[in-house]
């Protein structure tokens, strides 16, 4: 029996590659000689550097950048096996998790730190960088990161803007004569797993901004800022970036990449499926099994289980799904290619005794699985 373990993170709790290994103790309890093919996977946010680097014989990098209140943060970045990729984590140098509650303002959070991690991987000699779109403390449509770059973002009377989402109104002109020469050899690949545009209701502002500590004031401000940084692109560049699907991720980010570097945007799963080549994988496989910390309504939308379980039918290969938690609406996954889901949860716990014993809960649902599976053949 030959068994592909391709889960997500269970975040803030277990990385994908110690949810993968959980899943692999528990079954090989009931079938100790199958064959275990252990594939950790993200969808472009937390997790996707280690996971794309773990499959590919790759390397981490650490560093140190601008974080995204200003400060010096540590940092990091991949290198694929074969030298010449880089893959980032916007979240690695402008993540939510990096600003403390009471200090997050999209206002005044930066990107800047995302573009020294492109800078850095650029002395690399690479060839194609994959940005991870995800997790994002900032809402500067990238601004940040283009500065880093070499892009001047111009006030009216010819001084730079200075950092976060409410300087976006200040621009008057963009001057892109000194952006990093060596970006025109490079390719970039985008990974993100939401369609939202950089404005408007749906935009990024509305969806995401209350997230990042933007109160209903600052998400008009806000939209109304990335409005005008919409208008200075065109204006600039020729492009129309206001209601591209994915332009709005990570605080319009997205539609910073597309405007400025040679990049195209891709379903994070979509991207991480295809580098990490685990179709090849599942060929001559029996069964896979995947998940994330929550499955719930939201989980069809791009998310890990249902990009694996997509490949996998093109095997016709049976999938389960293990999760967290179940929340509303997880049933709907059965309806695109998911044959059977579970928590690993025993009982009424609280969140911070959940997380604390997820790694057993873990193991003993998968045993659990395993014995099921067991009876069944």
């Amino acid at each position: 029996m030959k068994i592909i373990i391709a889960p997500d993170s269970f975040k803030e709790s277990l990385t994908a590659t110690e949810v993968a290994e959980a899943i692999e103790e528990g079954l090989k309890r009931v079938f100790p000689n199958a064959t275990y093919i252990k594939s950790p996977m993200a969808d472009g946010g937390e997790g996707t550097v280690h996971s794309l680097v773990y499959s590919t014989g790759g390397r981490i990098i650490p560093t140190t950048v601008t974080g995204p209140l200003g400060e010096q943060v540590p940092s990091f970045f991949g290198l694929l096996g074969n030298g010449k990729t880089a893959v980032i984590e916007m979240a690695a140098a402008a993540g939510l998790d990096q600003v403390p509650p009471n200090k997050r303002n999209p206002l005044m959070t930066t990107t800047y730190g995302v573009g020294e991690l492109i800078l850095k991987a650029l002395e690399h000699g690479v060839e194609k960088i994959c940005i991870g779109l995800g997790g994002s403390a900032t809402n500067d449509a990238g601004v940040g990161m283009l500065q880093a770059l070499g892009v001047r973002f111009l006030k009216e009377d010819g001084e730079e803007i200075g950092f976060g989402g409410g300087e976006l109104a200040n621009i008057q002109t963009i001057d892109t004569s000194n952006l990093d020469k060596r970006l025109e050899t490079v390719a970039f690949e985008v990974a993100c797993d939401v369609d939202t545009p950089l404005i408007g209701p749906n935009g990024a502002s509305a969806i995401f901004g209350p997230q990042k500590g933007a109160t209903p004031e600052m998400v008009e401000v806000l939209d109304r800022n990335l409005r005008h940084f919409a208008d200075c692109v065109e204006t600039t560049t020729g492009k129309d970036i206001r209601m591209i699907p994915g332009a709005g991720a990570a605080g319009g980010l997205g539609g910073g990449i597309l405007a400025f570097l040679n990049a195209e945007l891709k379903s994070g799963i979509e991207l991480v499926i295809q580098a990490t080549e685990i179709s090849k994988q599942m060929t001559d496989a029996n069964l896979v099994i995947t998940g994330e910390g929550k499955i719930d309504s939201q989980t069809i939308y791009g998310k890990t289980p249902i990009g694996i379980a997509k490949e996998a039918k093109k095997h016709n290969l049976p999938v389960i799904a293990i999760a967290g938690h179940l929340g509303p609406g997880s049933e709907i996954v059965k309806e695109h290619g998911i044959d059977a889901i579970f928590s690993i949860t025993p009982g009424v716990v609280d969140l911070e005794t959940a997380m604390k014993n997820a790694k057993g809960n873990l193991v003993n649902c998968s045993e659990n699985i395993g014995r099921v599976l067991k009876m069944g053949i």
